[in-house]
């Protein structure tokens, strides 16, 4: 990790670290890893029965790489992929690369229009897709957009609402009328496309945008980050040492693929390092995750808090051995501090790691370390990444003091190109100085250690008090009955706002909001304590496990009959 000049006398630090940036493109680095750990396992994906090496993963790698060349897709071109974890994910992932086209994430759960968006928005002239997922048909989602497809040679769609759209790669057997099928494209790639290729690579960048991830809030339609193979090649490799991550390393990945945390946190940082690269299925189940952990000897495990909570809180949980686990990462939303006690204890993690990021930042900006003691690997978010900046500032941009609040920002080698075709957000994103303003409330103590206080809009304020909701959380997890909880504010004409907590009880478990509220009495101050509890067995989720909080709000609302006017 990176090392800090004594204590601080401002919130301000500066990753000095003698580990230099990788300067290759991820297809560059690939190969070398590829060669040097060739017969290592590279990637193993149980619900396909996959166990390939390096080698065996490369040459794969560079089959569909030449085949997309030969189906006459160049360097800078959008090729969109739409689909759960698989060795497809994963071979698409690198051969893109390779070949400079730009892979466009589409978020499994996207929906008709949401699908039309991220396509047109960014001008997608391939997709990669599954048949389907759960409850999405996405062939016939596709073809509800795109009519034209049953009647189009693949290759060739001509389509009036997707009018970038050339062609349609099917991952899967059976053949479907307008679609090419992915193992065929393995196979479309001669002798000219591989020289092709090798030819390509030393004309590719690292600087070169090579990855679209779509970032969602809760108004205004998602924001295609743009990143380069710099990006997200390093923060990769920083993630691994953190984790001191080697070839002997096999990390699960249940994380969806499609989001940072599995392809930067997950695969990449397994590349850079030789370790293996285990999905224990399609999306996230705590049971076959356990399952993988104990089959496949993993030593490293990647969840949400969400994730882990169940797999925890699975019936089974205690019949598996999981004594192979060292290391794992913990990150996407704030992260207990009792579950994260419980990871330590009950799953062998003793030295799980945090990680802190956004989408933006190619992801992670803080993590802690194996060294970091355990009260700050479970209280804190750690301490800046290598090469990499943070400030946080006040509401008029000036850096706070030590174990003050305010806005997180950061700037470096791992911050976005910016919004695709969107100057006006990256605007507001970026600023003048290249400060990446995240939105998130944080404090730096003057160790260097980061704790994330919350969203700045998040933060409630009753009666004039500035009161953090995930501060609550933590509160009540120590609740002897309470599993999860999530906390959020409501509208109030007295105090302008009011806090509703959200509690999931341990199975078996039951309580009354009058519990919970003398719970906090003489605990807490009064104002923190939540006026509403509403207990439920699950929360508003996104397909990453992120608690969708303005969809409790707008819920609670709308059952309380509140009013959205609050007093001046």
């Amino acid at each position: 990790m990176a090392t800090l000049p004594g204590k601080l006398t401002q919130s301000y630090v500066h990753g000095v670290s003698a580990t230099p940036l990788i300067g290759d493109t991820i297809g560059a680095h690939f190969d070398q890893m590829a060669e040097r750990f060739a017969d290592r396992d590279a990637l193993v994906v149980r619900q396909q029965n996959i166990r390939w090496r390096y080698g065996e993963l490369k040459a794969k790698v560079d089959a569909l790489a030449a085949g997309l060349l030969a189906l006459g897709l160049t360097p800078g071109d959008r090729v969109g992929i739409w689909s759960p974890n698989n060795t497809e994910w994963a071979i698409t992932q690198f051969a893109t690369a390779k070949a400079g086209l730009i892979l466009v994430n589409i978020n499994p759960a996207y929906r008709l229009s949401e699908l039309d968006y991220a396509l047109n928005k960014v001008g997608c002239k391939a997709l990669v897709t599954a048949d389907s997922f759960k409850s999405s048909d996405y062939v016939g989602m596709l073809r509800e957009l795109a009519p034209e497809i049953d009647r189009s040679a693949p290759g060739k769609l001509q389509s009036q609402r997707l009018p970038d759209l050339t062609t349609l790669i099917r991952i899967g057997d059976g053949d479907k009328r307008g679609f090419l099928r992915f193992d065929d494209v393995l196979g479309m790639g001669g002798e000219r496309h591989r020289a092709q290729l090798a030819e390509l690579a030393p004309k590719l960048q690292f600087d070169d945008p090579i990855n679209i991830q779509f970032t969602s809030g809760t108004t205004g339609a998602p924001k295609g980050a743009t990143l380069t193979h710099h990006n997200i090649l390093n923060n990769g490799y920083f993630i691994g040492a953190a984790m001191r991550l080697t070839d002997r390393d096999r990390v699960c990945i249940p994380v969806p693929l499609y989001h940072c945390f599995g392809m930067v946190l997950g695969n990449l940082a397994c590349i850079t390092h030789g370790a293996a690269m285990v999905y224990p299925s399609e999306g996230f189940d705590p049971l076959t995750t356990l399952e993988a952990v104990e089959a496949e000897r993993c030593t490293a495990l990647y969840g949400v808090p969400t994730m882990f909570i169940a797999e925890l809180g699975h019936p089974q949980f205690k019949r598996f051995d999981l004594s192979s686990l060292r290391t794992g990462i913990m990150a996407g939303s704030p992260c207990p501090v009792e579950v994260m006690k419980r990871c330590v204890a009950e799953m062998n993690m003793r030295e799980v790691t945090i990680a802190y990021g956004m989408t933006e930042t190619s992801p992670v900006s803080t993590q802690t370390s194996c060294d970091d003691p355990l009260e700050r690997r479970v209280a804190t978010v750690g301490r800046v990444h290598p090469h990499v900046e943070i400030k946080i500032v006040d509401a008029d941009g000036r850096i706070v003091p030590p174990g003050t609040a305010g806005e997180f920002c950061t700037r470096g080698y791992s911050v976005m190109l910016g919004y695709w075709n969107d100057a006006e957000r990256t605007a507001e994103a970026i600023d003048r100085a290249g400060w990446m303003h995240t939105g998130d409330l944080a404090t730096i103590d003057a160790d260097g250690y980061c704790n994330i206080v919350g969203r700045i809009k998040d933060m409630v304020i009753r009666g004039g008090e500035n009161v953090y909701p995930r501060e609550i959380e933590e509160f009540l997890f120590r609740h002897p009955k309470v599993e999860a909880v999530q906390v959020v504010g409501l509208p109030d004409l007295k105090y302008g706002e009011e806090l509703c907590a959200w509690i999931k009880l341990k199975p078996g478990a039951t309580a009354t909001a009058e519990d919970i509220q003398g719970f906090c009495k003489g605990q807490i101050a009064h104002y923190k304590i939540p006026r509403y509890i509403k207990f439920v067995d699950a929360f508003p989720m996104t397909v990453t496990g992120k608690v969708q909080k303005f969809m409790m709000r707008e819920a609670m609302v709308k059952e309380l009959g509140l009013s959205e006017q609050k007093t001046a």
